[in-house]
């Protein structure tokens, strides 16, 4: 007579889980404040620039919203990093700040280049184009970078869309680059803002239609 084998337990397989939600970056105040960063500070540069400006703007305007858009960006995402940085493990501790300094290292770069640049061509207003697209394009390889370590695909195609629509606004010069950079690079953060919220959601194991 032959004794079956107990059977073993199947496994659930789980969601995720209130620790692993913990530890992930919700960028969505930051997409926000980045989204309109662009379409309002790029977007008013595009309607009151050019030899027939659709709107007469103060110069500083535009630089001032795009300005006050990019640092309250920038405070929400070192906010939303350093707190999944809680309590996580020593690996993605470290991960975490080697990506923020990539972001110091990155900026640094591109100001000396531009710079460079600038002066090795002596074209003074070459920096007006080249910053809006460079930073863009930036931005768009940190991002790949982050969404590779976070294994975070939305942040990843994110930052192909930022590098690519950045590049290729430099074709149109201005004011048709500041246009592209407000409707196609604001409007890709306000796509990620609310496919963030989806994702969260689906992670925490409640997804949404």
């Amino acid at each position: 007579m032959s004794i079956a084998a107990p059977a073993r337990p199947v496994a659930a397989v789980p969601h995720a889980t209130p620790s692993r939600l913990a530890h992930e970056v919700d960028n969505r105040a930051a997409y926000v404040s980045f989204g309109l960063a662009y379409l309002l500070g790029h977007g008013a540069a595009a309607v009151s620039h050019g030899d027939d400006p659709l709107i007469g703007l103060p110069g500083w305007l535009p630089t001032t919203l795009l300005g006050i858009g990019l640092v309250t960006g920038v405070i929400q995402a070192t906010v939303a990093a350093l707190r999944a940085q809680r309590g996580a493990p020593e690996p993605d501790v470290l991960s975490g700040k080697l990506l923020g300094a990539a972001w110091i290292a990155a900026f640094t770069a591109l100001f000396l280049a531009i710079t460079g640049l600038a002066s090795a061509v002596d074209m003074p207003n070459l920096q007006t184009v080249l910053w809006p697209a460079g930073s863009g394009l930036v931005v768009g390889l940190l991002y790949l970078a982050e969404g590779a370590a976070r294994r975070n695909v939305l942040h990843y195609g994110l930052g192909v869309w930022l590098a690519l629509a950045s590049s290729a606004a430099l074709f149109l010069g201005t004011p048709g680059l500041y246009g592209v950079l407000a409707l196609a690079v604001g409007g890709a953060y306000a796509l990620a803002a609310v496919l963030e919220h989806r994702r969260l959601a689906r992670l925490a194991g409640h997804p949404q239609a």
